[in-house]
């Protein structure tokens, strides 16, 4: 709980430390000058578990503001299988230990075929942050619960800043929108603060449906990574099993699963487009099915509050940033869970702090 509760401290000094006064965005890339990211037509992205839904986040935000064709792949199936790629694609690496075995040796692949290597990494001078041409240390601080929590959400704004530098130099990025998305961006700490404070709101949410055995966790676009990871959490520290989906696939199978016993987490934050629409057309479908509907919604929002037997008011940010805030509500959710069945939270059964080993 403790480190669910830094979140806020966390992002902010990273803004801080990574944004100047001036709305430049201070990015140390070592060898990969301007001229490289200016010519990038591939990105693949590699991690494992949470930092791959991380991950996921960042290939959204990528192609989001620029041209770049970008692919997440798990670390644990990437070094399996035969990529293609060549010096000219950039391999961003994400590991909060920076000693995940999987991710390391998909890098090592990587660098043997003359890829650069950028990584986002927590801890200074680990093996993968030692083997990588470039380096973004999240500085979240030590992370000592096995399930990750700041290190997260640490990652996700890592990515962020790491795109918008990466589609300022490219000149797909107008000062303007930029300085927009800056401001948006700095909104977020306060607005995790916030959620935070719905703690023991989010607790009586969680003591009414822990005792379920399966859980189903919809969300759509910036908040599809939001739901895997709600999911993950849940199973690693409340043993209630759970699956995250995009909304969308919804009818392709795990709707057949929905029935009065199941509770269905629907992340439904407003959406500058229709997608919001979408999303509250899947939680018809859920209501339709007798679902247990507990939704992740915008302020103010009573459309979701006629149809959710619960919610969860988170405030209103950016759609691009909205993952930052909502899966801190599902952080709580899990925790709350966990607690309501007894379990260790810190330390879950079978898990690692850090996957070193195959």
């Amino acid at each position: 709980l403790k480190e669910i509760h830094e979140q806020p401290r966390v992002l902010w000094s990273m803004i801080e430390r990574h944004v100047d006064e001036n709305g430049e965005i201070n990015i140390d890339f070592g060898d990969l000058d301007s001229e490289f990211l200016r010519r990038l037509e591939r990105i693949m992205v590699v991690a494992c578990g949470t930092a791959f839904y991380a991950g996921l986040y960042g290939k959204l935000f990528l192609e989001h503001l620029t041209e770049i064709a970008v692919e997440a792949d798990l670390g644990s199936e990437f070094r399996y299988r035969a990529p293609k790629f060549d010096q000219d694609t950039l391999i961003i690496a994400v590991s909060q230990s920076g000693e995940t075995a999987d991710t390391l040796a998909s890098v090592r692949s990587a660098k043997s075929r003359g890829a650069p290597v950028f990584s986002i990494c927590n801890v200074p001078m680990s093996t993968l942050a030692r083997e990588s041409d470039a380096v973004f240390y999240t500085q979240a601080g030590p992370e000592i619960g096995v399930a990750s929590t700041k290190a997260f959400t640490a990652q996700l704004a890592a990515l962020a800043l790491f795109s918008l530098r990466v589609a300022e130099v490219r000149g797909e990025l107008t000062a303007e929108d930029k300085n927009q998305l800056l401001t948006d961006l700095r909104r977020v700490p306060q607005a995790i603060h916030r959620v935070l404070l719905a703690k023991e709101h989010i607790a009586e949410i969680a003591e009414k449906h822990h005792s379920g055995p399966s859980a189903l966790y919809l969300g759509r676009r910036f908040n599809y990574p939001v739901a895997l990871e709600g999911a993950l959490k849940n199973k690693e520290i409340s043993y209630q099993h759970a699956e995250g989906y995009a909304a969308g696939e919804m009818k392709h199978g795990p709707i057949a699963l929905i029935s009065e016993y199941m509770p269905v987490v629907c992340i439904c934050t407003r959406t500058a487009d229709n997608l919001y629409e979408k999303m509250i057309s899947n939680i018809k479908e859920v209501q339709a099915r007798h679902g247990r509907i507990i939704a992740v919604a915008t302020e103010g929002d009573r459309r979701v509050a006629e149809l959710a037997e619960d919610v969860i008011y988170v405030p209103e940010v950016r759609e691009e940033f909205s993952p930052m805030v909502n899966v801190v509500a599902l952080q709580l959710l899990a925790y709350y869970a966990a607690h309501a069945r007894g379990n260790d939270i810190d330390k879950p059964r079978n898990l690692a702090k850090s996957v070193t080993v195959e």
